[in-house]
């Protein structure tokens, strides 16, 4: 039952306002899709700290340096993948917030976030590429 799709590509500078404009952009199609607010909420999280982590940590605020941005709605998946021009990272080098030792430590709490709220979430490349999905119950 996928009726309507909307699939858009975008390239925006490593700039957090350009990035809270892509926000903006996909919470209306996720509303155009008859997302619910929990599901809205869950993917708007998600991307920010998706979009902030190519940003801040893949870009390093460089302005010359550009973060690629491709999504796809459907009522039933939203699909997203997230490229930044930074080195990379490994995902399994990154500590476990919810280790005791690490409790007061900031690190890893945007990907356990992502992990939490999304159905899918996958690194490709070097580690400066991010996939994410949100599969959704569409009643018959």
């Amino acid at each position: 039952m996928s009726a309507t799709s909307t699939a858009i590509e975008l390239s925006i500078p490593s700039d957090l306002a350009e990035a809270r404009r892509v926000q903006e952009l996909i919470e209306g199609a996720l509303q155009s899709a008859g997302y619910t607010q929990h599901d809205t909420f869950a993917i708007k999280l998600a991307l920010e700290e998706a979009l902030v982590n190519a940003i801040k940590h893949g870009n390093q605020l460089d302005p010359d340096k550009r973060v690629f941005i491709v999504f796809n709605v459907t009522a039933e998946r939203f699909d997203i993948r997230i490229t930044d021009e930074g080195p990379g990272f490994n995902p399994d080098d990154v500590p476990d917030p919810t280790a005791i030792e690490n409790l007061e430590r900031p690190c890893g709490r945007g990907l356990l976030l992502m992990r939490g709220f999304m159905t899918e979430v996958e690194y490709h490349g070097r580690g400066n590429v991010v996939r994410m999905a949100k599969v959704r119950e569409v009643p018959a």
